[in-house]
């Protein structure tokens, strides 16, 4: 994974927030702990899902609503993708529009996994409350030594799109991981301020 400045890309006039790659390192071995440490079956199978819930909104770059629509069918094993439905895109043509999005092995690994050990769960993976998740993301935040404003699931939306950009994806590309409807939404990504310009500059030798 790339580096990840803290600030410095725009919005229009608004700062978009996202975690640094230490952050999201952070985060993520506060979630892992989270499920992994967990003794009570009951609360480790609570745990698991939002372990696998925060991994996957972790490297879709989806929205909360998206991730929380998915089943276990959406899921291709094989190759290592999950089919997610895009909710903000409007068509009038179509009733749903899904979108593939490839994620890291381990991820589908780890889903894998959970619903060897718990096989009831397999028809309501994703099936959670959302305001107990984002009372658990902010928790695990807070462990993290995460700043509070940064403390909201939709965080992990913008670092992936920084992430996939910075990584040289196209943004065409970008635009549909993300299900952005106009290529003009994932072009506020692409406004960087001086100070971060600067640091690419120096660190491609052009300064």
């Amino acid at each position: 994974m790339l580096p990840v400045a803290q600030s410095g890309w725009l919005a229009q006039s608004n700062t978009i927030n996202f975690l640094s790659e230490d952050q999201v390192n952070r985060l993520t071995r506060e979630f892992q702990q989270y499920y992994d440490k967990e003794k009570s079956d009951a609360l480790r199978k609570k745990h698991g899902k939002h372990w696998l819930i925060y991994l996957v909104l972790r490297f879709t770059g989806a929205r909360v609503s998206e991730v929380l629509s998915a089943t276990y069918e959406d899921i291709d094993f094989r190759n290592a993708e999950i089919k997610l439905i895009t909710l903000k895109r409007h068509n009038p043509r179509k009733k749903n529009q899904y979108r593939i999005i490839p994620v890291p092995a381990n991820v589908v690994s780890e889903i894998a996994t959970y619903i060897a050990q718990y096989p009831e769960q397999k028809e309501k993976l994703f099936k959670i409350d959302r305001t107990v998740f984002y009372r658990v993301f902010k928790e695990l935040c807070r462990k993290a030594g995460i700043p509070e404003d940064l403390s909201h699931p939709h965080v992990l939306r913008h670092t992936r799109a920084i992430e996939l950009l910075k990584a040289g994806v196209p943004i065409t590309i970008v635009q549909d991981l993300l299900g952005h409807s106009a290529l003009t939404t994932t072009a506020v990504y692409l406004r960087i301020s001086g100070q971060e310009a600067k640091g690419i500059l120096i660190e491609k030798g052009l300064v």
